[in-house]
């Protein structure tokens, strides 16, 4: 993917200042999901990243995780897993539980989504600190699959999540990051 497309991508994203609470800016992938041609330029740089990697499932993180996550799944024909917020699922799932500055939160995936000797690439829209996308990665290991990576649309650089990842040797993509400066 060249500086381009990544500028056409960067250009189609939304910035909303002081949401969902003052001082915080907001960084908005609808305005991206809306253009066509920034949609599939974040799907293709997904798929040609990860085409030489046997991917068995895509898991997708609620609910920008699904957009990306589910379409990726299609492209590269393999199938999708949702990671949810509790009591969406309607089979019998597995919890994680995970800090956040705030408190904690937890997600959910069906306890039979996945085999021991699945690879799984996790997908979101956005790595802030790392706590959902690791508690995603957790869910995936609990079970016996492998977590080939997490990828992201967008990176905020200065929270760090990256290192939470990567620190347990998952490899960590990221079309776009941002410094907030």
């Amino acid at each position: 993917m060249n500086i381009n497309d990544l500028q056409y991508v960067r250009e189609h994203v939304r910035e909303v200042p002081d949401f969902p609470k003052p001082g915080i800016l907001f960084l908005d992938v609808t305005t991206i999901v809306k253009d066509a041609k920034a949609f599939n330029l974040c799907i293709d740089y997904l798929y040609e990243n990860f085409i030489d990697e046997k991917i068995d499932y895509v898991a997708g993180i609620e609910s920008r995780g699904f957009i990306f996550g589910a379409a990726l799944a299609a492209r590269m024909n393999t199938g999708f897993i949702p990671i949810r917020k509790p009591n969406k699922l309607p089979a019998e799932t597995i919890k994680e539980t995970y800090s956040l500055e705030y408190g904690t939160d937890t997600i959910e995936m069906h306890a039979d989504a996945l085999k021991s000797d699945d690879r799984v690439l996790v997908i979101d829209d956005l790595l802030a600190t790392g706590g959902t996308a690791a508690a995603a990665c957790n869910l995936v290991k609990r079970v016996g699959a492998e977590v080939v990576a997490a990828a992201f649309i967008i990176e905020l650089n200065p929270l760090k999540g990256r290192e939470k990842i990567e620190n347990t040797g998952i490899k960590v993509l990221s079309m776009l990051n941002y410094d907030l400066d």
